[in-house]
């Protein structure tokens, strides 16, 4: 617990001298670096800046974004700025357009989709979790589709987090606040046409995904199953009885349906204790607790060493990144066929009853 508590210490005192809510916008770097089309939606209000901060709106706003990955990026990696941009190492939005409706929002992602190859037409949305700004989560969702080589087109949703160590409360309050606009979101998305939508939620960002689809599921019975194509959960911040209460309400879950857990992740160490030492989803350990459930559990606590951040190892461990890629695991959520295959993951399966777990390790990499 010391341990954690320095970690902390460290992380709040970085992130009380920095203004997370700036984004570098520069049409300068058009011509520099990998270029993605990000699309968002976001619940959060507008700031003098014409950004977004951790304070909750009332309306979604929408728009897309290209974003520059830098020449010099290196998998799992993450660096911007907040005042200058270095166009060969950072990244870089630049261009924006802000959809004023529902409709101009899915018409555009309607037209982007149909751009790509036919079999390329997935949606990857991306929720993000705890102590994130606009700018994490949009850097992030571009972050994933360029290192993974994900097909058709990259969705951020940014809910209000405070962006900030000490905001925990106010996130957990946003989580909630929010379900309605992804309810929404989602059926825009849907409205755009997509071949599927693969769902993706990092640690509070997992609570919001199954609290709207559960909340979706009641009202609108079996819609995760008719239009999601998977959905992921990593490192997810959620009690395991809460979790299994919200699975409950399914008559079948989406599939395939893959939560990545380590055993190394402090931030959900840290979790547990301010929640009464209550298990977190993302530090399952014992797969029995999840027995009756159709999912599959990716352990990828070996990878933790080398991920600069233990709280989202899977998508910033440059060498679980490259065994993910090598291996088609990727494929496992992407493949149209993939359903109930655990075979496309190269490691040590148990299968009990539904669920399955599979431990990944860097030794698979000399293979």
């Amino acid at each position: 617990m010391r341990q954690i508590l320095r970690v902390f210490l460290v992380v709040f005192l970085v992130a009380s001298c920095t203004d997370r809510t700036n984004i570098v916008f520069s049409d300068d770097a058009a011509q520099v670096g990998t270029h993605h089309q990000t699309f968002v939606a976001t619940l959060r209000k507008q700031t003098e800046g014409g950004w977004f901060g951790g304070e909750r709106s009332d309306t979604l706003a929408y728009m897309d974004l290209d974003v520059s990955v830098p020449p010099a990026h290196r998998q799992g990696r993450i660096r911007f700025a907040h005042s200058r941009a270095d166009a060969a190492r950072d990244f870089v939005v630049t261009r924006r357009t802000d959809h004023q409706t529902a409709a101009a929002f899915s018409d555009a992602l309607r037209r982007a989709l149909k751009q790509r190859k036919p079999g390329e037409r997935d949606v990857m949305l991306y929720v993000h979790g705890y102590n994130n700004s606009f700018a994490d989560g949009v850097f992030r969702t571009t972050q994933l589709m360029h290192d993974f080589e994900l097909p058709g087109v990259g969705v951020h949703f940014s809910w209000p987090s405070a962006a900030h160590p000490l905001g925990y409360a106010h996130d957990r309050d946003s989580v909630l606040y929010t379900r309605d606009g992804l309810e929404k979101f989602l059926t825009q998305i849907s409205a755009a046409g997509p071949d599927r939508i693969i769902l993706i939620g990092h640690s509070l960002g997992a609570m919001l995904v199954m609290e709207t689809l559960r909340q979706i599921e009641i009202g609108q019975p079996g819609w995760a199953n008719r239009h999601l194509g998977g959905v992921v959960l990593v490192s997810p911040d959620l009690d395991i009885e809460v979790f299994k209460q919200q699975t409950a309400r399914f008559k079948r879950l989406p599939q395939p349906f893959i939560i990545f857990v380590s055993d190394g992740d402090r931030a959900l160490q840290l979790s547990s204790a301010i929640n009464g030492d209550k298990q977190r989803l993302g530090l399952l350990a014992d797969e029995k607790l999840l027995g009756d459930l159709p999912v599959t559990v990716v352990d990828v606590s070996e990878f933790a060493a080398s991920s600069d951040d233990r709280h989202f190892t899977v998508g910033t461990s440059e060498l679980l990144i490259q065994l993910l890629r090598r291996s088609d695991a990727v494929g496992y959520a992407f493949d149209r066929d993939a359903g109930g295959r655990t075979g496309l993951l190269p490691g040590t399966a148990l299968t009990l009853q539904g669920a399955t777990k599979i431990i990944l390790s860097p030794l698979l990499l000399q293979n």
